[in-house]
């Protein structure tokens, strides 16, 4: 006996160290997009402590609409409807109510086997990049029971749950969606009363070491703010520099302070004028990528946003006479 059980433990440790295995439910896709339909598919990779598993119970989070469990040949499907919090448009009606609980009854999976339970359904009402729990339990039988529904809180980490819930992540279709915290390439961002908008770099050449950033920034407020800093994951530093004339000579200058957001104005950051500039660069931005940046204001706080890169050409500008000052 002992000998099986010392394999089969070392068998479990190989298989978890090298990634394989998920102890825990999970889904198969991790992310997807709004407004898109989603199959939700259900990974169940052991009973409860040995038993095999008889039923799953797999509750539907707000925002996935429309949903359909694939059937299942041994299990029979019980569908849970309920009101939806919200109403929802299904090709002109509108909803407000749907399933939102599938159970899969009266089957049989053994602890040694693996296997999937599926639901298709709509992803729908985002306006910002969520992440949807879809909390399920597993019955063994008459006593046993896995139950897979925590959700990490703000800020935790999803690895440090002891029994996570299987989760996606909605990510906004590109293209021009306002959501907090993130700018695809030409939409804009909210942040307080400051609107951001109008994120582009331009591309480098090979073996540059210094780009330029642009962008515009809207305060709606009563008060002035100040982007005072901004963070690149791809720069050693950005700065923000200005272009002024002195005495007829185009001079740069870096900003220390930062800029200020007058209330109620526009700043643009532009080729020729204020822009931002990243220093020790490691790997040249190159045309149809996007640049990530935070930018840190005195009052608004933090935001992450995208700069779409363009050509190299255009506006020589921004590019040109970095180095000798």
């Amino acid at each position: 006996m002992n000998t099986t059980r010392l394999t089969f433990l070392t068998l479990g440790f190989a298989l978890t160290t090298a990634g394989i295995a998920h102890a825990h439910a999970t889904l198969e896709t991790d992310s997807a997009q709004t407004e898109k339909s989603f199959k939700a598919v259900l990974q169940v990779p052991h009973g409860c402590d040995g038993k095999a598993t008889t039923e799953v119970q797999m509750k539907l989070p707000e925002g996935f609409v429309f949903a359909k469990p694939q059937p299942k040949p041994g299990w029979e499907v019980e569908i849970i409807k309920g009101d939806y919090q919200k109403t929802y448009d299904n090709h002109g009606d509108k909803v407000s109510s749907g399933p939102v609980e599938i159970r899969w009854k009266g089957g049989n999976l053994p602890d040694e086997f693996y296997d999937t339970f599926v639901v298709k359904g709509k992803i729908s009402g985002f306006d910002k990049e969520t992440v949807l729990a879809f909390p399920t339990v597993q019955l063994c039988g008459t006593d046993g029971k896995v139950v897979w529904d925590e959700v990490a809180a703000e800020g935790q980490n999803a690895h440090d749950l002891k029994s996570p819930a299987p989760t996606v992540t909605v990510k906004l279709a590109t293209g021009g969606d306002e959501h907090a915290g993130h700018m695809a390439a030409g939409a804009s961002i909210k942040l307080g009363d400051l609107e951001i908008s109008g994120g582009a770099a331009k591309a480098m050449l090979p073996g540059a070491k210094v780009g330029g950033g642009f962008l515009t920034i809207r305060n709606g407020g009563g008060a002035d703010d100040r982007l005072v800093a901004v963070e690149s994951p791809v720069a050693g530093r950005v700065e923000i520099h200005e272009m002024a004339m002195e005495n007829d000579v185009m001079k740069m200058r870096k900003l220390d302070d930062g800029v200020v957001i007058p209330a109620g104005e526009t700043v643009e950051l532009k080729a020729g004028g204020l822009h931002l500039m990243f220093m020790q660069v490691s790997k040249p931005f190159a045309e149809g990528e996007t640049v990530p940046v935070t930018l840190v204001f005195e009052k608004a706080g933090k935001v992450d946003a995208k700069l779409a890169v363009g050509t190299a050409g255009g506006s020589a500008a921004a590019t040109g006479g970095h180095s000798h000052h």
